[in-house]
């Protein structure tokens, strides 16, 4: 009898953790001008196969440019710096400026 007790509620907890997987799906599209993206249901942005957790849109002026630049970036970094944005967007000849992947990707340059 105990025995069957156990089974039954390992059954029943097993059953209740599997209801609990989020169903997570494309809520819009984005035509970037750099790269498409897609936002998703759950507040989670994904390109090029990666999640990413933030949309970063960041402003600023360029040393020596004549009107301000703005960059989207698709972050697993909660803050990004116009000039850690800049530098990271190819202006930079060191490529410890650059963003890996799995940190942040650039999707938009205006």
């Amino acid at each position: 009898m105990k025995r069957t007790v156990s089974l039954l509620v390992c059954i029943l907890l097993a059953a209740a953790l599997c209801g609990c997987a989020k169903n997570v799906t494309v809520k819009r599209t984005v035509e970037g001008n750099m790269k498409t993206y897609d936002e998703m249901t759950d507040g989670s942005w994904t390109c090029d196969g990666r999640t990413y957790q933030y949309r970063l849109e960041i402003s600023g002026r360029m040393p020596q440019a004549a009107a301000d630049s703005s960059f989207v970036y698709l972050s697993n970094i909660e803050e990004i710096s116009f000039e850690q944005a800049y530098k990271a967007a190819w202006v930079s000849s060191d490529s410890n400026d650059y963003f890996s992947p799995e940190d942040a990707i650039l999707v938009e340059m205006h």
